[in-house]
């Protein structure tokens, strides 16, 4: 990758039909440090970026018919690193937009003074190193979490061979454990890495809205629809659609999309005509789905439409020794956020967080270490740092009387019986133990009334 900054030998392509204007702004970039070529046509543009990779395009929307916007389109598929700047003169503004929308970095006038646009290549330059670096650090996350365990082994193994095909995918896992990450992943590292990555959360929408959002509508269909609306797989053409907790979705919007995985074709709410589209479905679940196809609550067709390869991604309990690498990631993340400089934690919150259950998972993770980073005074995360579910524990296992009539006993006799335990194991600390036991003291006190504590 190459250095930043206005000494970088970076590869500048002018593409300007104005020849006097494209020798000023090459001669004024040449001399900030850059390697700058220049044409003055769209078959200019399609020669030299045939042949070689700019790091920025300096593109011209005044090329002609053959030209302009529609290379847009081209470079971007081409050669996705390549940063697009857009010149145009007032009258073409609307055109300077769409580029924008189809995935240029920047527009602007041609009136603007050279300077300007060495600014905003150097900019280009640097939002694109940044989203490398981003992107090998997110790449070497993920291999981090891998860990030593054979079930994340088998994840990472599994995702390697299914990314460069066009295959359906479910996730299975429960809320918090990444599944949207893996679905990112397999996109990442698929053919369609540089085409859209759409995310939609199924139980997040009410239904005839989901059907809405996923398949678009006409003007019309329904009161509020007062204009034609692309759906989301439209928006993802070409790339990927993520279907987060599927195992909601209604049975009508089910039938739609199993003629999505069918034929390839969706139908906007409210039209009477089918249009094709070239989408990959991950789709991702937390309940059991064989379960449910069993009791007639999702349909078993559409289920082996999903199911062609399963991906289980283990709790965060289950691979324990990713712990530190993540701790490490949520530090550096939230340290930028919250303008704090906390390198890491001591001991006994290290301890803490290893005797942890996590049920919320991975993203529970990363929402305590935020908050201990608030809370930090230091350099360290101390115990009474984190929350108060993981100083005191999430629901306290302690051992519940049982009789060998019922195997069970009453709530009462349960309650009771948690509430004397706590307090005995805290030294009748009333304040401790309403914190272990995930009770306000006023509660407790009320309930030691009741069974006769006080």
């Amino acid at each position: 990758m190459r250095s930043k900054g206005k000494t970088a030998k970076a590869d500048i392509l002018i593409a300007t039909p104005e020849m006097a204007y494209g020798a000023t702004v090459a001669n004024f970039l040449a001399r900030q440090g850059f390697t700058v070529e220049r044409c003055h046509d769209a078959a200019g543009v399609l020669r030299l970026a045939g042949r070689r990779t700019f790091d920025v395009l300096v593109l011209d929307l005044d090329l002609g018919n053959e030209g302009d916007i529609a290379l847009v389109s081209y470079i971007r598929q081409k050669s996705p690193a390549t940063r697009l700047v857009l010149l145009f003169d007032i009258e073409l503004i609307d055109k300077a937009i769409d580029g924008i929308r189809q995935g240029a970095y920047f527009y602007l006038p041609k009136s603007s003074p050279p300077s300007d646009l060495v600014l905003v290549v150097e900019k280009a330059l640097r939002y694109r190193d940044t989203e490398a670096a981003a992107d090998d650090y997110e790449r070497t996350i993920f291999e981090e979490l891998v860990g030593q365990t054979p079930a994340m082994q088998r994840v990472v193994e599994l995702i390697h061979k299914v990314s460069p095909t066009d295959s359906t995918v479910l996730l299975l896992g429960e809320s918090g454990t990444g599944k949207e990450v893996v679905a990112n992943t397999i996109h990442r590292l698929s053919r369609r890495k540089d085409m859209p990555f759409v995310a939609v959360n199924c139980a997040a929408l009410p239904e005839a809205l989901l059907e809405s959002e996923l398949f678009g509508h006409v003007q019309g269909a329904f009161t509020g629809a007062d204009r034609d609306k692309a759906g989301l797989f439209e928006e993802a053409e070409g790339g990927t659609i993520f279907l987060d907790e599927i195992g909601d979705m209604s049975p009508i919007t089910q039938a739609k999309l199993l003629r999505v995985l069918q034929n390839g074709e969706i139908r906007r709410v409210g039209s009477t005509m089918a249009q094709r589209v070239n989408v990959r479905i991950v789709a991702a679940t937390n309940r059991d789905l064989v379960e449910a196809v069993a009791r007639n609550a999702f349909r078993e067709d559409l289920y082996f439409r999903l199911n062609v390869v399963q991906i289980r991604i283990p709790p965060l309990r289950e691979r324990m020794e990713a712990l530190p690498v993540l701790i490490s990631h949520f530090l550096a993340r939230s340290n930028t956020r919250f303008g704090k400089q906390v390198r890491g934690l001591d001991d006994h919150a290290m301890s803490l967080l290893r005797h942890y259950e996590f049920p919320g998972n991975v993203r529970e993770l990363e929402s305590l270490i935020a908050h201990a980073v608030i809370m930090a005074d230091g350099e360290l995360i101390r115990a009474r740092d984190l929350p108060e579910p993981v100083q005191f524990g999430v629901k306290p296992r302690l051992a519940l009387p049982y009789t060998a009539e019922s195997g069970s006993v009453p709530l009462a006799e349960a309650e009771e019986h948690h509430i004397r335990n706590a307090l005995e194991k805290l030294n009748g600390n009333q304040s401790l133990a309403a914190k272990k036991l995930g009770i306000s003291r006023s509660t407790l006190w009320r309930k030691m009334r009741e069974y006769g504590m006080e």
